[in-house]
């Protein structure tokens, strides 16, 4: 007969968040700039290219990104 302790549930990383945002070296979160989904033939190439890169998340909402990411 095996003997089990009770353990807590595990963590378990929100998908959803896991898809948006990725966490650099140095711990960073990132996310991609909105607007570059569709419709992109009518925004100029300037507006398009400067939304290609990703940006670090705004300060307020790291701690409840870090979370859902289970970090």
């Amino acid at each position: 007969m095996r003997r089990t302790t009770a353990t807590m549930p595990k963590m378990k990383t929100h998908t959803g968040t896991a898809k948006r945002f990725r966490v650099t070296g140095s711990g960073k979160i990132m996310r991609r700039r909105a607007n570059r989904a569709h419709y992109n033939e009518h925004k100029s190439s300037r507006i398009t290219r400067r939304l290609y890169n990703e940006v670090p998340v705004a300060p307020a909402d790291v701690r409840a990104i870090k979370r859902l990411l289970g970090k």
